[in-house]
């Protein structure tokens, strides 16, 4: 018997997990797939946006200024990246000016602090590389961008940290209201809850029909990316957006993290919610509208494409509010862009709303804020380096040579609280295969380390989701078998 139950381990389910935590109560999160961070937020802009777009009077205006305010500190007790590098929206004629006088009174009205209009002079002392042809841009200190899996995982593991309790491959299937609650119908049996939290992202629509509510709809939304090598002497130091349109922000050239550049997103319908596909004609509109705010791109240093998708709710809103058919289910759907910087004070805003219901549990006298440390070795001094080899040889050998990542913090990642256990989970953990080769040379290093570690066959290890195993047999039976990738 749970005294609360939250469906989704994406950034806004993992942040509901981690406010909850600091209250003395039974708390659980559900997630449908092998590890958290599997679903629109292991694919996204990565921006931490200022709080202009947003119409004001919405959910959205309101929670993004939130959570924009409240990142620097996250950022100290999680152990994530964050870098306010702040953000340029581009205009190019006057009818994109209009439109930026309009995205300006916006902010305003948001309570978005230090907005400039700005011309092209003070434009390209910002950002040297930008197009000549633009005329105006909105200038906004306060955007930033971050590390969006270890802003989740951060999340995740304070709030195990402090109690939740994680299922994962465990979707749901079904809610039946019972005398003590909710009865949760999963893949791995029941679950009893008296409060459930309905953060199950692109999923959130089927979880509320299952409640007999239909009051919105999520239209999976496909955004392509192109992803850039690091550069020395060439980044791009701030995020520049285009005047928005109708369809959306438009195709952003940002600088991520950890010091690549990221170009898109596309907007498009997806078929379904799990099409990750990339087509030629939506990364031809992602080179074409990258190099109409910097023309020098130089693509030809990609590195990786990619898709992420997201649920477009038909509302134009974030959708949280109480169920009106079952008591106790509190829905938290439609979380689009800017969702992300938001979810920190989504979390907020659903605890008030629990509150204001007779949500009654003490607060924890003993709740610890700050997330166990994880060390990472490219990170500290020589000296530092030479202690830790010293103490753990394992933290000597290196792994992944594109970002110098040692089988110590390999290790580490895999016997953290929610720990990795797939390659692509490892990879957002500590960026084994996220640099120029993209796994080619550490894959193989990385699933033995797993196979290891988790005591099971290589053969079981998985890329990602259930299905997409790397080994498919092996050639010799012995103690150590050898197998093919």
């Amino acid at each position: 018997m749970f005294d609360v139950l939250i469906i989704g381990g994406g950034i806004v389910g993992c942040a509901i997990g981690r406010c909850l935590s600091q209250y003395a109560l039974k708390l659980g999160l559900l997630e449908k797939n092998v590890e958290v961070c599997q679903g629109t937020t292991k694919a996204n802009s990565a921006i931490v946006h200022g709080g202009f777009d947003c119409v004001p009077g919405t959910l959205k205006a309101k929670l993004n200024v939130r959570g924009n305010a409240m990142m620097a500190q996250l950022s100290q007790e999680l152990g994530f990246a964050y870098h306010e590098v702040g953000s340029l929206v581009l205009a190019f004629d006057a009818e994109d000016i209009a439109e930026l006088n309009i995205l300006m009174e916006r902010g305003l009205k948001n309570g978005v602090a230090d907005l400039q209009l700005i011309d092209p002079p003070a434009i390209h002392a910002l950002e040297p590389r930008v197009s000549r042809e633009v005329k105006k841009a909105l200038y906004c200190p306060h955007s930033g961008v971050l590390d969006p899996f270890n802003f989740t995982y951060g999340m995740l593991e304070n709030a195990m940290e402090n109690g939740l309790e994680l299922f994962t491959e465990t979707e749901v299937t079904g809610l039946e209201k019972v005398s003590e609650g909710i009865c949760v119908h999963t893949t791995q049996g029941d679950f009893t809850t008296r409060t459930l939290i309905n953060a199950a992202g692109l999923g959130a629509e089927a979880i509320a029909a299952m409640a007999k509510e239909h009051d919105f709809r999520l239209t999976p939304t496909k955004g392509v990316y192109r992803l850039l090598d690091k550069t020395n002497g060439e980044e791009i130091h701030t995020v520049l957006f285009q005047t928005p349109t109708k369809r959306g922000k438009g195709v952003l050239v940002a600088p991520t993290y950890d010091g690549s550049t990221l170009v898109g997103p596309t907007a498009t319908i997806a078929d379904n919610a799990d099409d990750t596909s990339v087509d030629a004609a939506s990364l031809a509109m992602v080179d074409r509208l990258g190099r109409k705010s910097v023309p020098d791109l130089k693509l030809q240093q990609t590195i990786r494409v990619f898709t992420g998708v997201r649920a477009k709710p038909d509302t134009g809103d974030f959708m949280i509010y109480p169920s009106r058919t079952v008591p106790g289910l509190v829905h938290v759907g439609g979380i689009e862009s800017p969702g992300l910087v938001s979810s920190p004070a989504i979390a907020e805003y659903v605890l008030d709303l629990l509150l204001h219901h007779g949500f009654a549990y003490a607060k924890k006298t003993h709740f610890q804020p700050k997330r166990h440390p994880f060390v990472r070795l490219r990170d500290v001094s020589l000296e530092e380096k030479k202690a830790m080899i010293q103490k753990n040889p394992r933290y000597g050998n290196i792994v992944c040579r594109c970002e110098t990542i040692s089988e110590g913090e390999i290790v580490d990642a895999i016997h953290r609280l929610g720990g990795a256990r797939t390659v692509d989970g490892m990879k957002r953990r500590v960026r084994a295969g996220m640099g120029r080769c993209q796994g080619g040379f550490c894959l193989p290093r990385v699933l033995a380390i797993l196979a290891r570690e988790c005591h099971v066959d290589p053969a079981t290890i998985r890329k990602e989701y259930c299905g997409s195993e790397l080994i498919t047999k092996h050639l010799k039976e012995q103690e150590s078998p050898h197998a093919t990738l």
